[in-house]
């Protein structure tokens, strides 16, 4: 089917060859539907034969493992260069960088010999009634120097232009002005790539796994975060994703569809006050994608929770960013991470050490909607045998009355005049019993 057709080119073989292959030799990973790979694959089937590792969309370090292909409208790079130069890597910026000032070094003394070859300086060399252009110009070497003293502003003074020449003068004001255009483009890129906060991110941490476990009563998905360096992240938030295809009822499938994973955006517990490690919770309840994920199944599933880590870095004020992602077989269920604080001599330390460290708890098995209906039947058990016995302890009904028959005296008890009377004055009863302990402890009648 189309369907089908469209997942295959998805996963394509020659772009992955580390995908399993899968049913109708389509090749699964995590952008692949069940449909193509035989139903629900295990998680333990995310390396293939060869022992080579299941494709992630975002890697530990943070890298997203996306590239682009195709792309017929690459001068759009251009309309913003300022931003292509910045994100070229280091030796392509410095390439660059050294290329721009020696070719308008280059041009410009290309400029100042034909100027000189033009007026006939270059014929005149030791005529000392020939006022030249420039003094103490005999080539295209010495008019390559006079261009980089002039740009740069060295001025030593041997070489210096006459006031009789105005092309001259109007070709020093125009190196100067594009000279001074050029210094300020490339310092202002290398100042940019130099002071990214991109290293910063390297000494934010993430646990290496996820762990789900009971808090509160209730099933959370949780993990770690760190910061290694002292001055600290300003206005921390955290977020998370859950990267997983899906079919749609249609018959659409989307691959690789983001799923928001909710840490606390509505209570605020998502702004993270990053001095020590902080464990983030992702309550399971009916808004959650694991609503109805067990243990089993979380075994037998197919994705990926990528978190992503934001604030401002207090020495420079400049955004940063950490990513990290999870998946399937990094999310331990029946554990706990580890205490890595600790009171010594009047401060907090933190052990990194025990930062990825976890051990195993007590957990239900079941998913958070079973482990929800099962608390909600024992309730209603439990309200059941407490009311039961109640009922069954009511005084039986005597009177006159009290038998079979009908007619206005006649009936299962007294009348329901009757009854209200007598539950008044028992109540009276009790609150006067309560009401006359010394110590406002209940007695037997009032209990």
């Amino acid at each position: 089917s189309s369907v089908e057709e469209g997942e295959r080119g998805f996963q394509d073989p020659s772009a992955n060859p580390a995908l399993p292959m899968g049913r109708d030799g389509a090749y699964c990973g995590l952008g692949a539907s069940p449909s193509v790979c035989g139903g629900r694959r295990q998680c333990t089937e995310g390396r293939g034969s060869g022992g080579r590792r299941k494709q992630r969309y975002v890697e530990k370090d943070g890298k997203c493992n996306v590239q682009h292909g195709n792309m017929l409208e690459t001068y759009r790079y251009l309309t913003d260069i300022f931003t292509t130069l910045v994100d070229l890597r280091w030796r392509v910026s410095l390439l660059v960088f050294v290329l721009a000032y020696t070719l308008t070094w280059l041009s410009f003394g290309l400029v100042w010999w034909f100027l000189a070859y033009c007026r006939g300086d270059l014929e005149h060399l030791g005529d000392k009634a020939w006022t030249p252009c420039v003094h103490n110009l005999n080539g295209f070497v010495s008019a390559f120097l006079f261009s980089i003293e002039t740009e740069t502003t060295i001025g030593y003074g041997f070489r210096v232009i006459a006031d009789s020449c105005p092309l001259g003068i109007a070709l020093l004001l125009l190196q100067a002005i594009l000279g001074s255009m050029v210094n300020a483009f490339m310092v202002g890129c290398m100042f940019v790539k130099i002071s990214q906060p991109t290293k910063r991110a390297e000494t934010l941490i993430f646990s290496e796994r996820a762990v789900v476990s009971p808090r509160d009563g209730r099933l959370c998905l949780m993990f770690r975060v760190g910061d290694l360096r002292r001055s600290h992240i300003v206005e921390a938030s955290i977020r998370a994703k859950l990267i997983r295809s899906k079919q749609t009822a249609e018959g659409e499938f989307i691959p690789l569809d983001q799923t928001e994973v909710g840490v606390g955006l509505e209570t605020g517990d998502d702004r993270l006050f990053l001095v020590s490690p902080l464990i983030i919770a992702h309550e399971i309840d009916s808004r959650s994608p694991f609503w109805e994920m067990s243990k089993d199944r979380l075994r037998a599933e197919d994705f990926e929770i990528v978190v992503i880590l934001e604030g401002m870095v207090e020495a420079t004020g400049l955004t940063c960013q950490a990513r990290s992602s999870y998946l399937c077989e990094e999310v331990l269920w029946g554990y706990r991470f580890m205490s890595v604080l600790s009171l010594e001599g009047g401060h907090y330390e933190v052990d990194y050490g025990m930062f990825h460290q976890t051990f195993e708890v007590s957990t239900p098995t079941c998913s958070a909607r079973e482990l929800t209906e099962r608390l909600a039947e024992a309730e209603a058990q439990l309200y059941w045998s407490v009311a039961r016995p109640e009922e069954e302890g009511a005084p039986p009904a005597t009177g006159p009355g009290a038998g079979s028959g009908s007619g206005p005296g006649s009936g299962s008890g007294p009348p329901q005049g009757d009854r209200r009377s007598q539950q008044d004055e028992v109540e009276e009863q009790e609150r006067g019993d309560v009401d006359r302990q010394p110590n406002g402890n209940l007695n037997e009648s009032a209990l």
